[in-house]
């Protein structure tokens, strides 16, 4: 059965990314109930829009999953890896003029600098402050990079990214999560231009797409009343460890309010106002980029609190400049183990991966529609997992439906914290069970 962006957007499979805005005469990017950017539904979307989605339910065999669109886009990468899709080497470190200003080791900085300084693109689309707020804005000078190297924790959209590339001179550079990455590739398949034109894409490794309302909850939890802006969402602690970052904000009268993220618990493996389609995304590294870039959630790295990246080249131009970085000492980076790399990255493919296949069912059971999904991830979990899951799918949708109804931090957390517990005595127990097997002689999950 063939749907349409309506169907996607009706049964909260949209992620934002806007890209099917430019198969539209007259539709738009808005903000929903729930803090998402989603297309404003009308008459004018073309037979294209769909096919342009990340989360088609009937794409076309010839790009129906990551898989295949990577045989198309990254047919020359040396090797291949279940998890991690095609690529020629993985990294750990960071690029030495950038990373104090940056939130993670500075690559994404380095490599954008480097793409305008050797005119391989006149030109990139990335996010930056715009008004207080943060939006995909254009660059084509090196110097002003550092204008955007830090972490937004806030919807965004590539809306008009190809509603305003074809009046760019030259060619483009593009960064963006696992789900934005897909569309354009899936753009660059259907309009065949846009592969020359757009060379280069840097991908995010993503651990999902949370509402304006974790915004608007970590300003409130911050001590701001009212409005705020310039947040910033990775405010590091040279002194401490990776993990011991803050969220920064200006209340109206310009005055910078900041807290330590710990104070308010795990945002991340709870699920807290994050996308709904995000539990639907087996992409943990942005598998169709040329190169991805994430947090090295590894030790000894995570005890560095200046900030460490793991880096997963997919083309041989972009390991080439990581390559030479290194030679010229621009970049203080090493080779990664493949299996180190994915240690970095476990909880994510444990949740994201392990667990597709669960609430996938979940989603059939509701009479949902279901985006096609790549056969081979759907694997069979224990019931301590599933439990696990079924309980961060519920505070997940919870947490959305709790703020905009309270849209008070005080009461949000009064309201929460029977989900939040419920989550973490299962939790507990699935850990119980797991080490149960392990003592059995039998496989752990």
């Amino acid at each position: 059965m063939n749907n349409s962006i309506a169907d996607i957007v009706n049964n909260d499979l949209c992620v934002g990314c806007g890209i099917c805005v430019s198969e539209s005469k007259s539709s738009k990017m808005i903000w929903n109930q729930y803090g998402f950017l989603v297309p404003k539904l009308d008459d004018s979307f073309n037979e294209t829009a769909i096919k342009v989605c990340p989360f088609n339910t009937s794409p076309e065999d010839s790009v129906r999953d990551e898989d295949h669109l990577a045989n198309i886009f990254l047919k020359d990468a040396k090797n291949i890896d279940d998890k991690i899709g095609k690529f020629e080497n993985t990294y750990v470190g960071y690029s030495k003029a950038n990373r104090e200003k940056s939130s993670s080791g500075g690559l994404a900085t380095y490599i954008f600098e480097q793409l305008l300084r050797r005119k391989i693109v006149n030109h990139i689309f990335v996010v930056k402050q715009v008004n207080g707020t943060y939006a995909y804005q254009w660059f084509n000078e090196a110097e002003h990079i550092l204008k955007v190297s830090k972490t937004r924790y806030i919807p965004v959209t590539l809306e008009n990214l190809f509603k305003e590339i074809d009046q760019k001179d030259g060619k483009v550079a593009v960064s963006g999560v696992a789900c934005f990455t897909k569309a354009i590739r899936l753009k660059q398949h259907y309009k065949p231009e846009y592969k020359e034109k757009i060379p280069f894409i840097v991908g995010i490794i993503c651990g999902g797409l949370k509402s304006s309302f974790f915004s608007d909850y970590l300003a409130q939890k911050s001590g701001i009343e009212g409005s705020y802006s310039k947040q910033e969402y990775r405010i590091k602690d040279p002194a401490s460890n990776a993990v011991d970052y803050s969220f920064g904000a200006f209340n109206q009268e310009n005055k910078f309010y900041q807290m330590k993220m710990k104070t308010v618990g795990d945002m991340w493996g709870t699920g807290l106002f994050k996308a709904n389609a995000c539990d639907f995304c087996d992409d943990v590294t942005t598998e169709l980029a040329d190169i991805s870039l994430g947090d090295a959630w590894l030790d000894p790295y995570t005890k560095d609190g200046k900030g460490t990246s793991v880096i997963v080249s997919r083309t041989q131009f972009a390991d080439q400049i990581i390559k030479e970085g290194i030679l010229k000492k621009e970049l203080s980076v090493t080779t990664l183990s493949l299996d180190s790399f994915k240690a970095s990255q476990a909880g994510s493919f444990k949740h994201r991966q392990l667990g597709e296949s669960f609430r996938l069912n979940k989603l059939k059971k509701s009479k949902s529609i279901l985006p096609y999904k790549r056969k081979r991830m759907l694997k069979s979990i224990p019931m301590e997992f599933k439990i696990v899951q079924n309980a961060r799918m519920t505070i997940r949708k919870a947490s959305l439906e709790i703020w905009k109804n309270t849209q008070k931090s005080e009461l949000f957390d009064l309201e929460i914290l029977p989900y939040k517990k419920r989550l973490k005595r299962k939790t507990r127990w699935y850990h119980r069970i797991q080490n149960l097997r392990l003592k059995l002689g039998l496989k752990k999950l």
